[in-house]
């Protein structure tokens, strides 16, 4: 078995630079600064997340609690029976969202700019 030449170090070293440089990049969207609550496809509320507070949406099946912290949001409590929504955790980068289908509410993160297209989420 041939050992690794100083060469080879310095182009294993700098791929590996290369591609967290570029994961880093891909991924690294920027922090929001309002959230989007919407119920039955209709915007009910827009909060800044400056400062923190908890809301309650009305939907078809119940009531969906929504917790809001400086810097990030999240879904807390619905009553959709998979609860994929509340298991979304704290979002805190923009174009991020929560989707509670079965009782139709969502949340999203808005800000400047977005790390990447809400629809091919």
């Amino acid at each position: 078995m041939t050992s690794l030449r100083a060469g080879d170090l310095g182009v294993l070293l700098a791929g590996g630079s290369l591609v967290v440089a570029l994961t880093v990049w891909a991924w690294g969207g920027s922090r929001g600064d309002t959230v989007v609550i919407r119920a039955a496809g209709k915007v009910i509320k827009t909060v800044s997340l400056a400062q923190a507070r908890t809301l309650a949406v009305d939907g078809p099946l119940g009531t969906t609690h929504i917790e809001i912290e400086p810097g990030r949001a999240r879904i807390a409590r619905d009553p959709s029976p998979r609860q994929l929504c509340v298991k979304q955790g704290w979002l805190t980068q923009s174009g991020q969202a929560a989707l509670c289908l079965p009782n139709q509410v969502s949340l999203e993160i808005r800000g400047r700019t977005t790390a990447y297209d809400t629809l091919g989420y």
